[in-house]
């Protein structure tokens, strides 16, 4: 068994990024901007959110963190974006969610403009995603196929399941997967028999939010397991992934740890979809405007 190293990997990958940031502030005199709001005091969102702020500028990215308070209006958040979205000098808006009830989050990523979803959340670049035309892709499933492509896993004729039918990470990474000439399968709540499902697996991403719904018994013998739940204990305090790690490692091949794993690449794709869309502006390659 080896654990992936997921905080390891996008050191290495924000080292390329931050010299890439610095080539373009020698040659274009500019760099990339991204822009985050935060609406509200959630404490796992406002941890989030300074980590993608540490990471913007570890890497030497321009980065603003908005946080604004939970009684805002919705009209008043639209109006926040629209002059971000309208600000030729960023690149990338994100809205940290959850959003407070009285604000509709689909009204609200459906108003980032289409090159400067980061994130990856807008219709659009959904729609261009299943179309496998070219779009933003979302972080965390292309931050799953980086770390697959860095270890080298065969993915191509692979069997691969998918626990976990959300838009965030479960539907997009599937077909990211598919697109790589994988042969996957989509379990959920609903599947019958999931460990019948989930033992075929050469590759098993889990995204359900349930900590322990991967026992050991569920997988084969070397079996690759990508872990992208987050769990938190409410005793001790410490986060926990989907899967059973202690029993689960001693069949898999390769698994990712929570933390560590899977999270410290999502961050790591957001900076990468930012430089993406600066590069756009630069290059005046707006096909998704």
């Amino acid at each position: 068994m080896a654990i992936i190293n997921g905080t390891l990997l996008a050191a290495k990958i924000k080292t390329e990024q931050a010299n890439v940031i610095s080539r373009y502030q020698k040659s274009h005199g500019s760099v990339p901007s991204l822009v985050i709001i935060l609406v509200g005091d959630d404490l796992a969102s406002l941890s989030y959110v300074r980590g993608k702020v540490r990471a913007a500028e570890e890497i030497g990215m321009e980065v603003r963190l908005i946080h604004l308070a939970t009684t805002i209006s919705q009209a008043e958040l639209l109006a926040e974006i629209q002059k971000h979205n309208q600000n030729e000098k960023v690149d990338g808006i994100i809205v940290q969610l959850p959003l407070p009830e009285h604000i509709d989050p689909d009204t609200i990523l459906e108003s980032i403009a289409i090159r400067k979803d980061v994130d990856g959340f807008h219709p659009h670049n959904v729609a261009r995603l299943w179309l496998s035309e070219p779009c933003v892709q979302p972080c965390t499933p292309k931050g799953i196929m980086r770390l697959l492509h860095e270890i080298q896993i065969p993915i191509e004729g692979a069997n691969v399941v998918v626990v976990g039918r959300g838009n965030i990470v479960g539907k997009p990474i599937a077909k990211l997967l598919l697109d790589a000439n994988a042969t996957v399968t989509i379990a959920h709540s609903k599947s019958k028999n999931l460990a019948e499902i989930t033992r075929r697996a050469d590759i098993l991403v889990t995204a359900v939010g349930k900590r322990n719904t991967i026992k050991s018994e569920m997988i084969k013998e070397g079996a690759v397991v990508i872990d992208v739940g987050i769990n938190r204990d409410p005793i001790d305090g410490k986060l926990y992934g989907d899967a059973d790690f202690e029993n689960v490692s001693r069949k898999a091949s390769f698994i990712t740890p929570v933390p560590g794993g899977v999270g410290p690449m999502t961050i790591c794709m957001l900076l990468e979809n930012t430089i993406e869309s600066y590069e756009k502006k630069i290059n005046k390659n707006f096909l998704l405007k």
